[in-house]
């Protein structure tokens, strides 16, 4: 196991450059990456809002914008050869470098305040185990972990997603192993009554669940075969995921009254038969999305840079042979960038509409990509 995560390992100038398969390239990335956050934290909360009929429309909707956007991915890649920048190269590819670009830069932007909105996640699961740490040092330590992984090398932190994997494997056969799944309670809503908001507004702040789809996407210039992984990966996660989500508000319709699942957003955790285990899949899982995000967007950049889309990117528009990492991007941009996402957005400001917002403008010219 050492040896498996060892980092030193990956830090050789003579380390052969690594090509990815349909798993560890596409299909993992963009599974862990739906799994995060919004999952553990939000998902009672939905159908505590909407209902089970309600949450499951929620569900289903946002999974349909994202099927429709991985086909047209999948169409995409099976006919051309994705280079560096994943989404944003298809798009570029197919409508243009003005089109390509004005998705581009809102895409890597959205990319890098998802890392910073999975690292909230996981600080929700820290303070759940220590409620008197600083919220603020929690978030910048955790953002330095993963950034050291990232920098060492997306090898390194491909590897540490298998044990990330692992434990979110584990923390749903812990839920879904308890009482409450044989156990019939009665006291779920079909239809929800939406008390402080609406179904548009409960749809915002789940679609982003959703948006995992493009972590193995920006990997497209460093796989073994970009036309048959990334279709293959992608809508395998993506019907993988939807069953889970499915699942999921069915068990939590039957966990807890509507009231207590808006309030409680750790509902999933209390009741699920071993709450250790489901507490680590929230730390990991929200870890390894905020890792997902963080080794995806400056490969973005960087192709944004190649193709003279940015001024002044020539120092942006190469990968370090020696660390495997967007070396212009992360070792000089990012820090301070992230850092200030964390800082800046802690006063209750929500970023989910502008991540909403990204997203779905890249999804809609993606559909058009395809078509």
């Amino acid at each position: 196991m050492i040896r498996f995560l060892n980092p030193l390992s990956f830090n050789s100038p003579t380390y052969p450059p690594k090509k990815y398969d349909t798993f560890e390239g596409v299909f993992k990335p963009t599974l862990l990456t739906i799994l995060g956050a919004i999952m553990y934290l939000r998902i009672g909360w939905v159908v505590g809002n909407a209902g089970l009929f309600g949450g499951l429309a929620i569900v289903l909707l946002s999974v349909s914008i994202t099927l429709a956007t991985g086909l047209s991915i999948a169409s995409i890649a099976t006919n051309t050869r994705m280079g560096e920048g994943g989404p944003y190269a298809m798009i570029s590819k197919s409508l243009g470098l003005e089109i390509g670009g004005s998705v581009g830069l809102p895409l890597f932007v959205s990319q890098a305040l998802a890392a910073a909105m999975y690292i909230f996640g996981f600080r929700e699961g820290w303070l759940f185990l220590f409620r008197d740490h600083s919220p603020l040092v929690i978030d910048l330590v955790a953002f330095l972990f993963i950034f050291i992984i990232a920098y060492i090398s997306a090898y390194f932190a491909f590897r540490v997603q298998y044990l990330v994997l692992i434990l979110i494997i584990l923390s749903l056969i812990s839920i879904f192993s308890s009482s409450i799944t044989w156990e019939t309670t009665g006291t779920w809503q079909d239809w929800g009554d939406f008390p402080n908001t609406n179904f548009w507004g409960v749809f915002a702040v789940f679609f982003p669940a959703t948006t995992g789809i493009m972590s193995g996407v920006n990997m497209s210039g460093e796989l073994k075969n970009s036309r048959k992984n990334i279709p293959i990966g992608t809508l395998s996660a993506i019907g993988l995921s939807t069953i889970v989500y499915i699942i999921l508000c069915w068990w939590v319709a039957r966990a807890a009254s509507p009231q207590e699942l808006i309030n409680n957003y750790t509902i999933l955790i209390e009741k699920s038969r071993w709450q250790p285990l489901v507490l680590m899949g929230l730390l990991a899982a929200t870890f390894s999305a905020s890792l997902s995000s963080l080794v995806g967007a400056p490969r973005i950049l960087m192709a944004l840079a190649k193709d003279g889309v940015i001024p002044w990117g020539n120092s942006l528009a190469k990968l370090s042979k020696k660390w495997g990492t967007s070396s212009g991007f992360i070792g000089k941009c990012d820090p301070g960038f992230t850092s200030f996402i964390i800082t800046g957005l802690k006063c209750n400001c929500s970023f989910n509409n502008l991540i909403f917002s990204s997203n779905l403008c890249h999804y809609k010219l993606s559909g058009f990509s395809g078509i």
